[in-house]
């Protein structure tokens, strides 16, 4: 854990003590399930959104996508009588196949990352709406699927099992970041592309890659919560939920020029961020003042960022300037 993870972590305990001061019920078991369910759920689409933004670019329609798996994977199963097993492949599929374009959009044809997923953003919900022709998607009366609901929404030892799927892709995303060739490429990526690219690495390949790694962790995160809402209104289902995933990855330090970041980070940021969701709750505060909230944490985390990456730059050219003295012989 870097010095950035573990101030955050300190954050953490800081805000949740200030709250259960406020209000005890914070620490009651069921609210503390309840807020590790939503951590679980956002923090999926969270760790996906890190991998576009370290290689400096982001992803507008992780919202929209889930919507639009979400409708798809309910009526798949609920009215095609698709075995669960084979839709989860499918929208798994799905979210890859999106990720792909994506990142074929932004290194093929030079597109910017914003212009490409904020167009996604549009037609996905756009298909979304078509495909239910506006209507509510869910399942009928009776209908239950008790080891994918077991699998997806329910809790063992009181921990609910979103929370295990985060640790799991947690730890395996961590490795591919944090220990391996490819997650050196990314950061290389991130940091400075034409020398990457100088330097042999396969930048195109990269930049895919970290696309479709987060269109497949989106897809999983949107059957998620499809069985965890049960309904899915497809013009409101997801909405902004990009912006959940990136303010969670900019607390947790990644940089929104690219480069920067960790996994564990990005965790913790999405506990802070659910932290100052239920933190609204509890107190009283409007629920409309949610998105305020939200945009003021973004606001502060690239405001944090900016002034931390000026100083250390302070400090290399400080430092550079003081080797480059000339050594001078004693008289």
């Amino acid at each position: 854990m870097n010095k950035k993870d573990a101030g955050l972590l300190a954050l953490i305990l800081f805000v949740g003590a200030v709250v259960a001061i406020l209000n005890p019920r914070f620490l009651l078991p069921i609210n503390i399930s309840n807020t590790s369910n939503l951590v679980g759920l956002f923090g999926l689409s969270a760790i996906g959104q890190a991998f576009v933004i370290i290689t400096g670019g982001i992803e507008l329609s992780v919202g929209s996508v889930i919507a639009l798996v979400g409708v798809l994977f309910v009526d798949f199963i609920a009215v095609e009588g698709v075995p669960w097993p084979l839709a989860f492949a499918a929208m798994l599929a799905l979210g890859v196949a999106i990720g792909t374009v994506h990142g074929l959009l932004v290194t093929r044809l030079r597109m910017q990352p914003f212009v490409v997923t904020l167009c996604g953003l549009l037609i996905y919900r756009g298909a979304a709406r078509f495909y239910t022709q506006d209507a509510t998607a869910g399942f009928g009366f009776g209908q239950n699927f008790p080891t994918l609901e077991w699998l997806t929404a329910g809790r063992t030892y009181g921990v609910p099992h979103s929370v295990v799927a985060l640790a799991i892709v947690a730890t395996g995303m961590w490795v591919v970041l944090h220990r391996s060739v490819f997650g050196r490429h990314l950061y290389a990526v991130g940091k400075n592309e034409e020398a990457a690219r100088y330097s042999g690495i396969r930048t195109g390949r990269v930049v895919v890659a970290a696309y479709v790694i987060c269109g497949a962790l989106t897809a999983i995160s949107a059957v998620f919560f499809a069985m965890y809402t049960r309904s899915i209104s497809p013009a409101s289902h997801g909405n902004f939920y990009e912006l959940y995933a990136i303010a969670a990855a900019v607390l947790g330090g990644f940089s929104l020029k690219g480069g920067e970041g960790s996994v564990i980070g990005v965790v913790l940021g999405t506990i802070l961020l659910q932290e100052l969701q239920n933190l609204v709750n509890l107190l009283g505060i409007p629920s409309s003042l949610n998105f305020s909230v939200m945009g003021g944490v973004i606001l502060a985390g690239v405001l944090v960022d900016g002034q931390w990456s000026r100083f250390r730059e302070r400090r290399r050219a400080v430092g550079a300037a003081s080797t480059d003295q000339p050594i001078t012989a004693p008289k």
